[in-house]
């Protein structure tokens, strides 16, 4: 199964630093023995996974995944149980060891790294929140956000300190006396998140961090990560099974399928052009108003629309629009820094919501973290 990969600089991403942080070419993890004659062979690489198992007595976890995780996006990678997603986000720090292809952060080779740097990669640059949170129950909710900066070798008053600040940035102000066992799953999740952002690192990995949650703190915890992606513009790697949460959360997203990238793009990319019926039956349920926005059903403005009446702006939501419309009883321009891009009218957005409109092209705006665009009457 061929990838399919969109190249558009996400929204909420600055064009001037779109640079990669992570870069991931080619790569491969299979288990079993012999397990490098499986990239290597065309013949083998190219079987389906009961295939291959049958030949080979080989999983090919992660099958030839290639992508670019640029600077301060969220990066979302999802897929179903066994599609390889939590095994590509361990290969990127090398927690599982890669059977071949390339792993890049900053322009370093992450498979060259030394035990050392290695070492340093984990602990400084790219820190990992799991789903089970890992805490040290004899310890405090303060002694263990600052651990990272133990393990770093910071001295106790500053890391108690830089701690203490991370601790109120996430929620638990007051709490930092308590121990885990005195903590709900969202505030220990909390925790695990606070000493993650202690170290201060240029990459967040999340992998699947919040599906053990109950519903109501599991969207609490995503609006945590909203806030603090908002507030810090950190790069995020975020691993989840949930398609809600990965169209809520991401700035692109991509979609495994036994192993492979199946698309790559962002949210109204996927929702609004499925790259195959596996795709499609995936996003089926998707209420499309809600994810694609006013530049997937913007049409000319003719004459008299471009000045005056009511205005969105481009990340505008269908839905959103649709009421700015129903509230108007008449087209609605599109406005980007006072310049009138097209409008949407009745027809054009209902048909977004039927699905017939076009295909997305060109970078677009999107809902995600929460409502981005904005109504003007």
């Amino acid at each position: 199964m061929m990838s399919t990969t969109t190249e558009l600089t996400p929204p909420g991403v600055d064009k001037a630093a779109d640079t990669a942080v992570f870069s991931v070419e080619g790569l491969w993890k299979v288990f079993g023995p012999k397990a490098e004659r499986v990239p290597a062979d065309p013949e083998l690489a190219a079987l389906a996974p009961t295939e291959l198992r049958e030949r080979t007595g080989c999983t090919a976890a992660v099958r030839d995944v290639s992508f670019d995780v640029r600077k301060g996006e969220v990066f979302v990678v999802m897929g179903l149980s066994g599609s390889g997603k939590s095994t590509l986000v361990r290969c990127l720090t090398r927690l599982i060891e890669p059977t071949s292809g390339a792993v890049v952060i900053d322009g370093e080779d992450v498979l060259a790294m030394d035990k050392t740097r290695l070492r340093e990669l984990r602990r400084n640059r790219a820190s990992m929140v799991f789903q089970h949170f890992g805490l040290l129950p004899h310890r405090t909710v303060l002694d263990n956000v600052a651990y990272g900066l133990e393990i770093q070798g910071v001295g106790r008053s500053e890391r108690r300190e830089r701690a203490a600040q991370v601790v109120k940035k996430v929620g638990l102000e007051g709490m930092e006396q308590r121990r885990p066992g005195q903590l709900s799953g969202g505030q220990q999740q909390r925790v695990g998140l606070a000493r993650a952002l202690a170290v201060d690192p240029e990459v967040l990995l999340f992998d699947e961090p919040f599906s053990a949650l109950d519903p109501l703190i599991r969207r609490d915890m995503q609006e945590e990560v909203i806030r603090l992606h908002r507030d810090e513009g950190r790069t995020m790697v975020f691993i989840t099974h949930d398609l809600n949460e990965a169209l809520r959360l991401g700035d692109r997203i991509a979609l495994m399928r036994d192993g492979e990238i199946v698309q790559l793009g962002t949210p109204e990319e996927i929702v609004g052009s499925p790259a195959n019926d596996y795709v499609r039956d995936f996003v089926r349920d998707v209420p499309r108003a809600d994810v694609m926005s006013v530049r997937s059903a913007m049409r000319p403005a003719e004459a008299g629309e471009a000045t005056g009446g009511a205005s969105v702006t481009p990340g505008t939501t269908v839905s959103e629009a649709i009421e700015a419309v129903v509230r108007t009883g008449a087209p609605v321009r599109v406005m980007d820094d006072g310049r009138c891009l097209g409008v949407v009218d009745h027809e054009r957005l209902l048909g977004v919501v039927a699905g017939v409109s076009g295909p997305v092209s060109g970078p677009v705006s999107g809902p995600r973290k929460g409502n981005t665009g904005e109504v003007v009457a």
